[in-house]
């Protein structure tokens, strides 16, 4: 049976890899395909692309492939509508090196009226050709923040203020000129105390804090940074002394004041005042000068291939906090009942896609570490007599771990988490009401387990007093005391060995006319 149940579990395992498999190969067919069948035809078009959700490498590939084609195709325009809190600097290059070398204008919309356009969205916007933003709308927030728990960027230690200011030339210190300064002080006169001023002695008692590799390196990124969005302000002739503000000090403004602040170069009430209002525009783009023609354009939207719509769902932060705790499940379930195969076969799936998403968000190493204890918990409450303790202690740590995974910009939902720690207590709940079940019931097997049992004579020697009887579908050797015919109701009293001492119901005889056939005379 179990073998059965095993070879069954193999070939269920087979077929849905094959399932998956196949849906790949699909979904990478028509990634391909789509791209070449949504090339930009009219020169007259301008092309309508979205950034909407966290900048990954799916979303890069999309639109840096989309600004390629209207450049080629020289198209009038390539108007990118963003709503995106930020997402993977090496992305964000991406899409701006093919913003700058486009021949074709390209501006950037934040759009629609709610929507923002933080950190990694600041720096595109800052290399577009012509940058708007619809009312009530944001942007800002543009500091770097490091991947896999490295901390937040609020934090004091990586605050500007914490770092030493590095030489004015922007040079490091050269090897041989230090050497050649020991040197010289070894040569050079020693200075008695007498002949040092007092301001001199202080500062000189005062030791030089060293600066740690973390705040080294975060220094390093802050700076590089900084000069990145600088050298696109001086480019695109924006403000470069806000666009430092928003990296160093994380700043967000409203549209209102990035109008004023010269951050962006208007704001457009939607597309058709966009068209209207940047008609006329003088850009210079790859190709040299450019007057934008926007009066008559047709405006053509192109949507990402099938293969970068799934990947950017599965860089959503709800979607990744779902395939993990779906994966997690998946292998809690493999482990207390192994040989299932399909739990943990879809655990594993769901875990792989969680990595992607992992991949590509920003999130705290010590959440996910909590998340990993109040795994472990969960699972040891199958093991521990504890009574639901160490299983609910385990979800509230999985949950808490949860919700502080990523920054303030990614948050999972506070009712998905919710949802996920209401259907974990529920699971356990009926797994700690199974146990309870299970020590609550008498012995299954040996002597007492039988002992009080009911069943019915099958068969009876009324001469020796002995007979078989059917108990839960067993025959068993039995005898009593009194006389039992086919069919009566017995119950266990003892066991002998292998013979079981039985006595009759109340009713027996009843019974045991109505199964034989005999019927009592009247009276």
């Amino acid at each position: 049976m179990i073998r059965t149940l095993r070879q069954k579990g193999h070939k269920l395992g087979r077929r849905i890899s094959i399932a998956f498999l196949a849906l790949g190969l699909l979904s990478l067919l028509a990634s391909i395909v789509q791209p070449l069948i949504a090339q930009p035809s009219f020169s007259r078009d301008a092309i309508l692309l979205t950034l909407d959700g966290p900048v990954t490498p799916a979303s890069a590939d999309y639109l840096v492939r989309e600004i390629e084609n209207a450049s080629l195709a020289n198209a009038r325009l390539t108007i990118i509508e963003i709503d995106t809190p930020g997402g993977l600097m090496t992305s964000m290059k991406d899409i701006i090196k093919a913003i700058l070398a486009s021949k074709t204008p390209v501006i950037t919309y934040v759009s629609p009226q709610g929507s923002r356009s933080a950190s990694a969205g600041l720096y595109i916007m800052y290399s577009a050709h012509v940058s708007a933003m619809a009312p009530a709308t944001n942007t800002g927030a543009a500091t770097p923040i490091e991947m896999g728990g490295g901390g937040d960027e609020n934090e004091e230690k990586f605050s500007p203020g914490d770092f030493f200011d590095a030489p004015d030339n922007g040079e490091a210190p050269d090897e041989d000129a230090s050497t050649s300064g020991e040197k010289a002080d070894e040569n050079a006169t020693p200075l008695s105390e007498e002949t040092i001023p007092a301001s001199e002695k202080e500062e000189s008692s005062t030791p030089t804090p060293a600066l740690s590799n973390d705040n080294a390196m975060r220094k390093k990124v802050i700076n590089d940074a900084v000069a990145y969005i600088r050298s696109l302000a001086e480019k695109r002739g924006r403000n470069g002394d806000w666009a430092e503000e928003a990296v160093r000090d994380a700043v967000s403004i409203s549209a209102n004041e990035a109008l004023a602040l010269k951050v962006i170069d208007l704001i457009a009430e939607d597309l058709d005042d966009l068209l209207a209002q940047i008609d006329g525009m003088e850009v210079k783009t790859a190709a040299g000068t450019v007057i934008i023609k926007s009066d008559d354009v047709v405006i053509n939207k192109i949507e990402p291939a099938l293969w970068e719509r799934i990947l950017g769902f599965f860089a959503d932060p709800n979607v990744a906090a779902i395939l993990l705790t779906l994966g997690t499940t998946g292998l809690i379930a493999e482990i207390w009942n192994p040989g299932s195969i399909f739990p943990g076969m879809f655990g594993i799936i769901c875990l792989l896609l969680a990595l992607y998403s992992f991949s590509v968000l920003p999130y705290s190493g010590l959440a996910l570490a909590l998340m990993g204890v109040g795994i472990v918990m969960v699972i040891l409450e199958a093991y521990t007599p504890s009574f639901g303790v160490i299983g609910v202690s385990g979800l509230a740590v999985f949950g808490a771990g949860l919700y502080f995974l990523y920054p303030d910009a990614y948050r999972v939902s506070p009712a998905l988490i919710g949802t996920i720690m209401a259907i974990g207590g529920a699971f356990l709940a009926f797994i700690l009401y199974a146990v309870v079940q299970s020590r609550s019931h008498g012995l299954l097997i040996g002597a007492e387990a039988i002992r009080k049992k009911e069943g019915v004579v099958d068969e009876w020697d009324e001469a020796s007093g002995t007979g078989h009887v059917i108990i839960e579908g067993e025959r068993w050797k039995a005898r009593a005391n009194k006389p039992l015919k086919k069919g009566d109701r017995i119950r266990v009293v003892d066991i002998e060995g292998l013979v079981l001492v039985v006595k009759t119901m109340d009713g027996g005889a009843t019974l045991s006319r109505f199964i034989t056939g005999n019927k009592q005379k009247p009276a």
